[in-house]
């Protein structure tokens, strides 16, 4: 018998939920079988995020029906639905920070002996879940706080294993992990299908869909648009689905090679215990420069150390023809060097998700829409209302929190706050990590126009893709130091992969020989 004809593990008929006048699901009708990764596609503010909180228990649905093991489920909180066996992994981790791992992962359902905490079982549960997923090097003691943002995910993950899921739900889990933990995820996933679990699995990356999933659905504006297995469509099909038209080009066009003259220039620079190792480069106005290589080889801290955020940093930067001493990121976005920096997590790092969208766009330019000591209202509409235009912000008023807007949209704000300040020099942390593909299309024709204006744009990605599509040309970093510079027709995957692991064709070892 066909698998469709079986009884679905969860299935919804005709779900609706609103919120306001904004219907975020409408009519939506899914099938998820046991055994199977089923994965769901579309835009930021498709509906994706809304279905899965529906099901988990976070928001109730307004409308329709829903059944897990053909009984019929309104889960009334989240802790409801992991004891029916639902968990869900959400992009936003919901780790405490100033806890151990060990304190993080049985949170819920502390291990105890005679009615107190047992700190010796709960760290044997934590090695456990931890082995579990390739992780046996992160200690159960450490705090959270302590580890990478990659690391913090995985014990995530480790935490909603020890949850005994029947049905796995994983928004965007891949996200902030590195390539090697990527594979690690991926391996447990596998294993866990072979168990028969159920897993729901959103994702804007389509080389993980096509690795991983089973069936997919595609969403646009709330609604189910389709659902297939893999291989019925090809990533076009499904990227027209997803955004309701075709894409033809997703990275705009590059403007042909030349020379331009350093703008920003780093000469030396090094930090911490090796964390930056005598790095030096230069970008000029109009291009596009990237950093590769794999996660955690000092391109983060490049950009802060940029943006004055690291003390005791060494070396010298060149902005224009002056030598800039940057100690702060008041001085880095300030009327002379004005630098703009968009981070990693624009959750924690991007925004305040508890004040309004307007505040948060007005934040980083108050001077620019102020009338003596106080805020001119008149200004700060005009430049709010600007700046949603000129990104094409999705929202539903300027006074809602920015935690009501989809992911997308969320990174939009981020982006558009420090135009206001009309940068010079813009650095961006993994600007499109978690976004999906139309989005991110408008993001890199933003940025193409950006430099062509004159902007200088040094951006670092973990999505080789983006950096062929999007740079003039990439500095490759291993161990806090660039060990490859590459453009043109050297600019490849393969010639990306082998330096980022520093395997280069003599590239890398000369440049390495060079810096020691």
């Amino acid at each position: 018998m066909a698998i469709e004809n079986r009884v679905p593990h969860l299935c919804l008929q005709g779900v609706t939920k609103r919120y306001g006048g904004i219907t975020a699901l409408n009519n939506v009708d899914l099938a998820v079988h046991k055994g199977r990764i089923h994965a769901l596609l579309g835009e930021n503010g498709a509906g994706k995020s809304t279905l899965i909180k529906v099901v988990s228990g976070v928001v109730p649905r307004d409308s329709g029906r829903i059944t897990l093991n053909d009984r019929e489920i309104a889960f009334s909180t989240p802790r409801a639905a992991n004891e029916a066996g639902v968990v869900c992994v959400f992009q936003e981790l919901s780790l405490m920070p100033h806890l151990s791992v060990a304190e993080n992962i049985s949170i819920a359902r502390p291990p105890r002996r005679y009615g107190l905490i047992d700190t010796k079982a709960q760290i044997r549960l934590a090695e456990s879940l931890l082995a579990r997923i390739g992780c046996a090097d992160i200690d159960p003691r450490s705090r959270v706080g302590e580890l990478s943002l990659s690391r913090r995910q995985m014990v995530e993950i480790a935490k909603a294993l020890g949850k005994e899921p029947e049905l796995l739900i994983l928004d965007e889990a891949t996200s902030a992990l590195t390539h090697r933990d990527v594979e690690l995820f991926f391996e447990v996933l596998h294993g866990l299908r072979a168990q028969n679990l159920s897993i729901l699995y959103v994702s804007h990356r389509m080389h993980e869909i096509e690795i991983l999933a089973d069936r997919l659905s595609v969403f646009r504006n709330g609604s189910h648009v389709a659902s297939f297995d893999r291989g019925e469509h090809d990533e076009a099909e499904i990227v027209e689905m997803m955004i309701g038209r075709e894409i033809t080009t997703q990275y705009p066009t590059k403007p042909a090679p030349k020379t331009v003259p350093p703008f920003l220039e780093v000469s030396g620079l090094s930090w911490g215990n090796g964390a930056l190792r005598d790095l030096s480069f230069t970008a000029g106005k109009g291009e596009i420069v990237g950093l590769g290589g794999l996660d955690g080889q000092g391109q983060t801290q490049l950009l802060l150390a940029l943006f004055g955020v690291l003390k005791g940093v060494t070396g010298s930067v060149r902005i224009g023809a002056q030598a800039a001493g940057i100690n702060s990121p008041q001085e880095a976005k300030n009327a002379r060097d004005r630098i703009a920096m968009i981070p990693e997590d624009r959750k924690t790092e991007g925004l305040m998700l508890a004040m309004s969208v307007a505040d948060n766009l007005i934040s980083t330019s108050l001077d620019r829409v102020c009338r003596g000591p106080f805020i001119s209202e008149e200004k700060a509409r005009d430049t709010v209302n600007e700046a949603i235009r000129r990104l094409r912000i999705k929202i539903g008023d300027p006074s809602d929190p920015a935690w009501t807007l989809s992911g997308g949209n969320q990174q939009k704000v981020v982006i558009a706050k420090w135009l206001m300040i009309e940068p010079e020099i813009i650095l961006l942390n993994d600007p499109t990590r978690g976004i999906d593909v139309g989005t991110k299309q408008e993001i890199y024709q933003l940025l193409r126009a950006l430099a062509d204006a004159g902007a200088t744009v040094v951006m670092y990605s973990s999505d080789y893709d983006e950096l062929i599509g999007c740079c003039d040309r990439v500095e490759v970093m291993y161990d806090g130091r660039i060990v490859a510079t590459l453009s043109g027709e050297s600019l490849t995957e393969q010639a990306l992969v082998s330096h980022a692991l520093n395997l280069g064709n003599g590239v890398a070892r000369s440049k390495e020989m060079e810096s020691t």
